[in-house]
């Protein structure tokens, strides 16, 4: 058997079984050496059940609500979980709270992988994302022509709301595929359109959609149409935005502020540039924070944290950013001064003014912390009676930094 990996007392704090919907028939021997030597073992009742009696073995089911802390009472124990641990799993989780050092892990075949084998897909060319503990809507980010979806499910209601989702946005024609209880003895295939489903879903299932023609196509990069975004006026318009979102420059797995949010394009844009990236959006007017929650979850990032109340009343409460953008209220005393005070080593800050007062603070910053101060003035075509004419909008003077020098 393979050497398994210690904390920094060289112990082993758990070991990570994967185990399939074969159970234990489907495991490789040194597998099953582990789950039968082992002392204790936790796991969910379903994967307990599937478990031969061994004399003298405790097994502890997890507790309601779930919590792996049950693990750091049993030192040493074996835990069961589903398919590959570190596929959205407990694994995942363990390593997380325990370090890597701490736990092994000895994956079996996943229901992806099994997912993929029976439609045919390969990994390069289809998309996989959970809504497990999640919102449904998260779908909407990835939804595209041709583009083949793997979600896990939460439930067996998952399917429905998904395929309500796919046609209130236009992909009413995307074939959806409930493939149940992959690798056991009950596996199972179900079929059909979304706008059209009415399959009823086993609890334990993987969701393949295939997107097709489809509908419409917003796609990630920054300045998508104003016309997708619901707004009182309060909106950082569609080419400034996506001038904002350039120096903002959206990495994997970073956090943005949009200060003074509005409708909250800033932060959902950003949030839509890749499924790791979060943002905290910060509105003072109760209706325009649920305008923004609204449309995160339109536009398929509905994990947008919306926070109600003063931007400078909140910062403290809010983790250090990656990047930050103020929208409004730049003119707030000592704003500014904070957002660089907080940005992360190479954090990236821009601020829109629109105003003389705005404009003299901007100006300020940037004798005192140097950057970039551009004025923006877009001009777009319309009607000027029988002709075309240019209609200027209002300038939007920007200023922009990253801390630390170039990135």
């Amino acid at each position: 058997m393979p050497q398994e990996p210690s904390d920094a007392t060289g112990q082993v704090r758990a070991t990570v079984v994967g185990i399939g919907a074969d159970g234990w028939p489907g495991l490789a021997a040194a597998a099953r050496e582990l789950v039968a030597s082992a002392a204790v073992v936790v796991g969910g009742e379903r994967h307990l059940d599937l478990l031969p009696a061994v004399p003298g073995q405790r097994r502890v089911a997890w507790p309601r609500p779930f919590d792996v802390g049950v693990v750091e009472q049993h030192p040493g124990c074996v835990v069961l979980a589903s398919g590959d641990p570190m596929l959205s799993g407990v694994g995942t989780t363990l390593v997380r709270r325990l370090g890597a050092g701490a736990v092994a892990v000895h994956p079996h075949v996943s229901s992806v992988a099994l997912a993929r084998a029976r439609m045919g897909w390969s990994a390069e060319e289809s998309v996989v994302l959970t809504t497990v503990g999640r919102h449904v809507e998260r779908v909407l980010r990835e939804v595209a022509p041709h583009c083949r979806l793997l979600v896990l499910s939460s439930d067996a209601t998952t399917p429905e709301a998904v395929a309500g989702l796919l046609t209130a946005h236009g992909w009413g024609s995307a074939e959806l595929t409930v493939l149940g209880d992959l690798g056991g003895p009950g596996e199972s295939r179900h079929s059909g359109r979304a706008e059209s489903w009415s399959v009823e879903a086993p609890a334990l299932h993987v969701l393949a959609v295939a997107c097709g023609e489809g509908g419409p196509v917003l796609g990630w990069a920054p300045g998508l149409p104003d016309s997708a975004y619901e707004h009182d006026g309060q909106l950082t318009k569609r080419d400034v935005r996506a001038s904002a979102l350039a120096r903002l420059a959206p990495c994997p797995g970073e956090l943005l502020w949009d200060l003074g949010a509005g409708a909250g394009s800033v932060a959902i844009e950003w949030s839509r540039s890749h499924a790791t990236c979060a943002a905290y959006a910060v509105e003072r007017q109760p209706e325009r924070a649920a305008t923004i929650t609204r449309n995160a979850r339109r536009l398929g990032v509905p994990d947008v944290q919306v926070l109600v109340g003063d931007s400078g009343a909140l910062l403290d409460e809010l983790p250090d950013p990656d990047a930050v953008f103020v929208g409004g209220g730049a003119t707030t005393a000592g704003l500014v001064d904070r957002c660089v005070a907080r940005l992360r080593p190479g954090g990236r800050l821009v601020v829109h003014g629109v105003t003389l007062e705005t404009e003299r603070v901007l100006a300020d910053a940037r004798a005192t912390h140097g950057g970039e101060l551009t004025r923006i003035s877009v001009e777009t075509a319309a009607p000027v009676g029988s002709y075309t004419g240019w209609t200027p909008a209002r300038a939007v003077t920007q200023w922009s930094l990253v801390v630390g020098g170039a990135r």
